[in-house]
């Protein structure tokens, strides 16, 4: 190779070097400097390697809504206020749309009345109910308690219509069960009050006696980790699964999965029961990502958190929302019954984590960035137009604070947002 020869005899020499060292096979790296070209800006008008594309046509399950539970609050019943925090969709309100009461036993008419009125006032405000019963009454069981023990099977029948009569009750008081669950966290057994089932039991009852509940939908079984094998049985046997409309499960320790066979058999899969008592910013930000992947991974139609008002809860025990009710509220604010899921790429960085829903003519973006440092990223719009989104972020600093409107590039359907570190940012679209 032949090199002009100029007056710049040094910078000749280096340039030399570098050929040389290149035709060697190494690689340079310019350290910048007056002579060396200005770096290619990125294209302004292309889709990002990186973008997540939310696809509207891509539809993937009806959400139901979001919960909480006021179950077993005898001696401290929520007010008007914690019920207007949680089930409200106001300034500084939660937006629930599920509660979830605890079937008192009739032997208890008091106790019945506390579960009947946090269910008025949760209807009162717009949301749907649904009972779980903890254990049948104690005249039903082998060892007479509430506490641990079994349903006698003598008593299936007479517990089918005690399940039943407690919808009618609901119903006759104005505040009718949307679905009532055959039992709470049947396979695990605690100290506390509960009823132990095997799943062959739960298949005996549910295909020989669950047709008896026709007073509302049921659940079955909410096995404490989603167990399948508590589940499949019933789903595979006709007659049982003729019985259920809803599969509702917990997900202590495990049970963050897809659910293909429940699907095939036409029923939703509902999470109705988890709790993490860790307040930090880490684990409250952990609670964002878990309702990420009931969704967008396990593709569960509804998401019932435990206590609606405790330390660990949206509300704490001083009545004011929470930094975890805040990062529920991106979700439950803005994603409304009746919403449908929609395609999105769902891990585009390896920071961020992304679910996209339509409903109500609006389309909603929930985007986590788990990372310690800002993140811009990406999202295009696929098979519609949106040309404007409003950002709604919740961080260590921020609750839920609305941002300044982002325009969406018409030329290619996309928009970009910085990302703060370890956040949660919901993108609702004009």
């Amino acid at each position: 190779m032949k090199l002009q020869k100029t007056k710049h005899s040094f910078s000749t020499r280096i340039t030399k070097t570098v050929l040389t060292l290149a035709m060697s096979g190494f690689t340079i790296i310019s350290c910048g400097g007056s002579d060396d070209p200005a770096p290619t800006p990125p294209p302004v008008d292309v889709i990002a390697a990186d973008a997540s594309t939310i696809d509207f046509s891509n539809e993937q399950q009806t959400i139901r809504g979001f919960g909480a539970a006021t179950a077993f609050r005898l001696e401290s019943p929520l007010n008007n206020s914690d019920m207007d925090l949680l089930f409200g969709n106001n300034q500084g309100q939660i937006g629930l749309s599920i509660l979830r009461i605890r079937v008192a036993s009739d032997d208890v008419p008091a106790e019945r009345a506390v579960e009947l009125n946090h269910a008025l006032a949760a209807k009162a405000r717009g949301a749907i109910i649904v009972a779980s019963p903890w254990s049948p009454p104690a005249r039903m069981k082998t060892n007479n308690s509430l506490i641990k023990g079994s349903l006698k099977t003598s008593s299936y029948a007479e517990y089918a219509t005690y399940l039943n009569d407690f919808s009618k009750y609901m119903k006759a008081n104005n505040a009718p069960l949307y679905a009532i669950s055959m039992q709470n966290e049947p396979d695990i057994v605690v100290d506390y009050e509960s009823c132990d089932w095997t799943a062959a039991q739960i298949m005996d009852f549910l295909k020989n006696n669950a047709a008896t509940i026709n007073d509302t939908k049921l659940i079955a079984a909410e096995s404490f980790n989603f167990n399948r094998n508590i589940s499949d049985p019933f789903l595979n046997d006709a007659a049982a699964a003729a019985n259920v409309s809803i599969v509702g499960g917990h997900i202590y320790g495990s049970g963050l999965d897809d659910y293909p066979l429940a699907k095939s058999k036409g029923k939703e899969v509902w999470m109705t029961e988890h709790l993490v008592l860790e307040t930090t910013w880490d684990a409250v930000l952990g609670t964002a990502k878990e309702i990420h992947d009931c969704m967008a991974t396990a593709n569960f139609n509804a998401y019932i958190w435990w206590y609606g008002k405790r330390y660990y809860g949206p509300v704490g025990d001083d009545g004011i929302v929470t930094k975890r009710g805040y990062v529920m509220s991106n979700y439950t604010k803005f994603i409304r019954p009746g919403y449908i899921r929609v395609g999105a790429t769902k891990n585009p960085k390896s920071s961020v984590f992304v679910s996209a829903y339509k409903g109500d003519g609006k389309t909603i973006i929930v985007a986590i960035n788990t990372g310690n440092d800002i993140t811009n990223q990406q999202f295009a719009f696929k098979n519609t137009t949106v040309t404007s989104v409003t950002p709604y972020v919740t961080s260590q600093t921020l609750n839920l604070v609305k941002q300044a409107n982002v325009n969406v590039n018409a030329s290619i359907g996309a928009f970009s947002y910085s990302l703060p570190a370890k956040s949660v940012t919901t993108f609702v679209s004009n």
